[in-house]
């Protein structure tokens, strides 16, 4: 198996063109953890996933703790001494929710492409190769298409949410709701940057030199960020209902 990604053609491919990119444990440096074939690339994989799993806990933590503080304080008030009871002051926004409905769709559309863009990396890794054989017809790979898919569609949430927020400012829900109207900002502002960060992984995957040549670290990659960005998919249906509460 061909392990290095080379400006010179295979010898007898009859000017086939460049080796194929560095397939699965493809003879790293030592000491780099490039690993040792199959085993070296699921110990990688496993210690990524492992350290995707704390990163998904401290999000999961942070957003109940806003939670907490939002189921909190909307229900404080303040003490009514002619009734003797508490009256909430809660004003709650009016939420652009066709707006809300459409970034959702797209979001779980981008869920399903990048779900894809996995699958095809690691179909890329077992045909790619293969076609540098002599006389077997050249591969081009697939996966980068559905990256570039889930990036646009990943963009165009982030433009929705732009959307959203103008709408609710547009609409006085900033000034006239209080606490509400931050819970809101606060809520989808913290989703969005989470989600902003899982875009900077997927033009890393797309433009960085190491995963458009190395196969085993582009699997490795959109692996893990698959995973994250199914979460911040699942998280993004969560602040939804969550928003539904300020109605």
């Amino acid at each position: 198996m061909l392990s290095r990604f080379s400006n010179r053609t295979a010898p007898g491919s009859g000017n086939r063109g460049p080796f194929p990119p560095k397939t699965f444990g493809g003879g790293g440096d030592p000491g780099r953890g490039d690993g040792d074939g199959v085993h070296g690339f699921r110990e990688q994989l496993k210690r990524y996933r492992l350290g995707l799993l704390f990163t998904v806990a401290s999000i999961v933590m942070l957003f109940i703790s806003f939670t907490t503080l939002f189921v909190a304080r909307r229900g404080a008030g303040k003490f009514d001494p002619l009734t003797g009871s508490f009256q909430s002051d809660w004003v709650p926004v009016t939420l652009p929710m066709k707006i809300l409905l459409i970034n959702s769709a797209v979001l779980l559309l981008s869920s399903l492409f990048i779900e894809t863009a996995k699958r095809a990396a690691r179909l890329d890794s077992i045909l790619i190769p293969m076609s540098y054989i002599p006389g077997v017809r050249p591969i081009r790979q697939s996966s980068p298409v559905w990256v570039w898919a889930t990036t646009v569609a990943g963009f165009g949430f982030l433009y929705g949410q732009c959307l959203a927020w103008q709408r609710v400012r547009l609409g006085g829900g900033l000034l006239n709701s209080g606490p509400a109207g931050t819970f809101f900002i606060l809520l989808t502002g913290i989703h969005a940057v989470h989600l902003a960060a899982g875009l900077a992984v997927l033009l890393y995957a797309c433009l960085a030199r190491g995963p458009r040549h190395s196969l085993e670290r582009r699997c490795i990659i959109l692996d893990v960020t698959a995973l994250y960005w199914h979460f911040i998919a699942v998280m993004w249906v969560y602040v939804l209902l969550v928003l539904k509460l300020m109605d």
